[in-house]
């Protein structure tokens, strides 16, 4: 909202208060002032001059050369490029040493040969934007009333000399969308009496009710209408003034009959609109409900499909306004216009609302209506319009309003006890003070005992309950006012649980691995929403989606990344690594609150090692990705409770996946994804895991211990094993390290062959056993010893031998 400074005065002394000052006033009562605005800020010189002479430059086709009176002893010739200058005109004129927006200073200069002594300005040329500019002007210069004086200050007459508070206001104070409404808060603030504009409304003898006829069928959407005729209208330009306020609040003049009901709208905050009688196409004026598939033009010229939702104003047949949205082209006031029906209403928000939002249209209408008008201040709007353009319009105003009222207006009656008010507040508030604060807020109070019963005015539709009066006394009382108190109590340093240390720890060793970390959707498809889910159940759909994409609560984070290898891929990052941790849900049954569960999920596809320099490229295979999961476990300490087993996991390579086992308890897996999918993706090999977070990070540990160096050499063996083909080495792992006891220190798979001098269904797999002890060195019998049993543990547990 856009206050004027000067126009405020109209209605409230501001004497003794700068607008600066008035800013902060009004943002430490709780409404932030965004800006002040200096309208004529660095821009001096400017007066009113008169053309007395105006005729073509000799030596252009385009440019003027006029004569202008400035007031002062002779007259100064100026050329001027307007298409619309004229001898007659009184103008605005920057003379010689005057300075335009941007610090533009005006010279003498000679153009195409003549002298120009000055400039003769357009309203953008003074720092007016084009948009709020009247079309008849905004291709050429501003012509000024002819009782303005020569040689007076141009910027005074167009208000430039004034300052402009920009309001940043939170939907529920829609009560200060009017310069009213402001008055009424500014007045609070400084504690003085408001003004209100003076109505003077003449009728004449004929009757309004003899020229149209009011019907509301949709009484709910429009509990009050009222409809005033205004006739012998004579339509022009409105008052200066007018103009410059229209202006100075972001709305741009059209004529007399428009400006008026903007201005009203502004005064008030009251939407109104003016009919030309003559086109409505009868006597009579239908507010109902639109029917499917109708039809309108509205004023700017765009034909939109209304629906059942919408309000429309209609002659009985068609119809001529969408409510509280837009008129209709086909009633719109022109300079024919002899005859006005002017309408002000009471809409209901909902509806308005609808309206604006199917057809992208945020008027200054309806963004009132949406956010509620004052509903006693219909009437009062429509009369101080009609009064107006009686008074610059020449219009001639028919007696009585016709009139559909089914509207109940009931102001809201809160009491509260001034206890209350200083607990919450941490006060110690007088009731005096406290009635005083609510006087000043022209609230009907009253005070018995303790007890403060307060009727809220209707144009407060903010203030509900209790809590809402406590926060009127806090922001006018002064929050600066309020005592500053410490709490009581212990209190405790904060500091991340051990479940957040941990997932910190996850995030950091990943992205140290070179994941990048990705944030997807935890919505997804029907078609997507199962794959991959580590458990399955049912699949929850939205109640109302934004689409079908993403429509449903995901089970699992795969299918989300796997989109983000696509998009990568086709976009030539075709070496992408890459991991999440997010919930999924999954459902506990019909009307149950689903479970909300933490996973962790990564994707890796292309080249893993890359170095062209060296020659040296790696792409992704199983053990990479299984390698970044066991340096992840191991940094959470969890490696002796994490095993893999062979696994076939729907959407994942058979050959290549494996489950995995926190304490026996599967937990997710790892592997590639099936080639089929792949295809269907358009993405090349993809090795992913996903298991659940919430579960690793919840495993108990033990503390974490340091030993020292080893002082002593430790004896190295190798074996290689005749093993059935099927025998997994971590199967194969365990009997060495359960057989070799606390001397075998470390034991890992250096070769596997299957092939050519090797028995069929069986392979060759190859250990390194390393056996040490902290406090000796090992002789080669004690080894010897120890490497037998585990030799004998594996015979007789998986049936292997030594390959000779």
């Amino acid at each position: 909202m856009f206050v004027s400074y000067k126009w405020l005065q109209d209605y409230v002394d501001l004497s003794g208060v700068s607008a600066t000052e008035l800013a902060e006033k009004i943002t430490k009562s709780g409404i932030e002032v965004e800006g002040v605005e200096v309208l004529n800020e660095g821009i001096q010189g400017i007066v009113i001059g008169y053309v007395l002479e105006c005729e073509d430059h000799p030596n252009s086709d385009h440019l003027h050369k006029c004569l202008v009176d400035l007031g002062e002893e002779a007259p100064v010739q100026i050329i001027c490029g307007a298409p619309n200058v004229a001898q007659g005109q009184k103008v605005a004129v920057a003379k010689v040493g005057a300075v335009l927006p941007g610090n533009f200073k005006i010279k003498r200069a000679k153009l195409r040969g003549e002298e120009s002594n000055g400039m003769i300005c357009s309203l953008q040329e003074l720092g007016i934007e084009a948009k709020v500019v009247a079309k008849e002007y905004s291709e050429g210069i501003f012509i000024f009333p002819a009782d303005a004086k020569v040689g007076s200050d141009a910027m005074a007459l167009l208000n430039r000399d004034d300052q402009v508070l920009e309001l940043g206001l939170t939907p529920n104070r829609s009560d200060c969308l009017s310069m009213l409404g402001v008055a009424y808060e500014v007045a609070a603030i400084l504690n003085r009496e408001v003004k209100f504009p003076e109505t003077d409304l003449q009728s004449v003898q004929e009757k309004a009710s003899d020229y149209i006829k009011v019907t509301v069928d949709a009484s709910e959407d429009n509990p009050l209408y009222s409809a005033t005729v205004i006739k012998n209208i004579k339509i022009g330009p409105s008052p200066l003034w007018m103009q410059t306020r229209l202006m100075s609040a972001g709305i741009r003049p059209h004529n007399n009959v428009v400006d008026i009901t903007n201005y009203i709208l502004l005064e008030y905050g009251q939407p109104l609109h003016a009919f030309d009688y003559d086109r409505l196409g009868s006597k009579e004026i239908l507010v109902r409900r639109a029917k499917d598939g109708e039809t309108i033009v509205t004023l700017d010229d765009t034909k939109r499909t209304l629906t059942s939702e919408h309000l429309v104003i209609t002659n009985g047949q068609e119809p001529v306004a969408l409510a509280g949205v837009m008129g209709g082209a086909n009633s719109e006031v022109s300079a024919e216009t002899t005859t006005v029906l002017l309408e002000a209403a009471y809409f209901t928000g909902g509806v308005i609302r609808k309206a604006s939002k199917d057809h992208g249209l945020r008027s200054e209408a309806s963004n009132r209506y949406e956010k509620g008008v004052d509903p006693n201040r219909v009437r009062v709007a429509g009369e101080r319009a009609a009064s107006l353009m009686a008074k610059y319009a020449g219009g001639e105003v028919l007696d009585g309003r016709v009139e559909v009222d089914t509207l109940t207006i009931e102001p809201a009656v809160i009491s509260i006890t001034l206890e209350k008010i200083n607990r919450v507040l941490g006060t110690n508030i007088s009731a005096a003070e406290v009635k005083e604060i609510f006087e000043r807020l022209q609230f009907d109070v009253t005070a018995e005992q303790e007890t403060i019963t307060v009727t809220v005015p209707t144009r407060r539709g903010d203030i509900k309950i209790e809590e809402d009066l406590i926060e009127e006394v806090a922001r006018l009382y002064g929050y600066d006012n309020i005592p500053k108190t410490l709490p009581i109590g212990s209190t405790t340093p904060g500091r991340l649980t051990e479940y957040q240390q941990k997932r910190r720890v996850v995030r950091q060793y990943l992205e140290g691995a070179g994941l990048y970390q990705a944030v997807t959707y935890s919505l997804t498809s029907e078609d997507k929403v199962t794959q991959f889910a580590l458990e399955k159940r049912d699949a929850i759909r939205l109640a109302m989606p934004m689409s079908e994409d993403r429509s449903m609560l995901r089970l699992s984070i795969l299918p989300q990344l796997l989109e983000v290898i696509k998009y990568n891929s086709a976009r030539q990052n075709d070496s992408l690594a890459v991991y999440e941790t997010g919930a999924v849900f999954l459902a506990n049954g019909k009307d149950v609150q689903p479970e909300e569960q933490e996973h962790l999920a990564g994707a890796i596809t292309g080249l893993w090692v890359n170095h062209s320099w060296q020659g040296e490229k790696k792409p992704v295979d199983f053990f990479v990705i299984k390698g970044v999961l066991e340096g992840l476990f191991e940094k959470l300490g969890l490696t002796d409770q994490v095993k893999y087993e062979k696994a076939n996991v729907e959407g994942m390579h058979p050959g290549r996946t494996a489950s995995i086992l926190l304490n026996g308890e599967t937990i997710g897996f790892v592997g590639q994804v099936h080639p089929s999918v792949q295809k269907e993706l358009d993405i090349k090999d993809t090795l992913v895991f996903e298991l659940s977070l919430k579960a690793v990070l919840e495993a108990a540990t033990e503390p974490l211990q340091y030993t020292s160096i080893p002082r002593f050499p430790s004896i190295t063996r190798d074996i290689a094993l005749v093993a059935e083909k099927e025998a997994a080495s971590g199967a194969l792992k365990e009997i060495i390290l359960s057989a070799g006891g606390p001397l075998l220190k470390e034991a890992y798979v250096f070769d596997l062959y299957e092939g050519e001098h090797m028995e069929a269904g069986k392979k060759s797999i190859a250990f390194s056993l390393k056996y040490a002890d902290p406090e000796r060195t090992l002789t080669d019998e004690e080894v010897t010893k120890v490497h037998d049993k585990v030799l004998k543990a594996l015979a007789e547990q998986a049936g292997t031998v030594l390959r000779g």
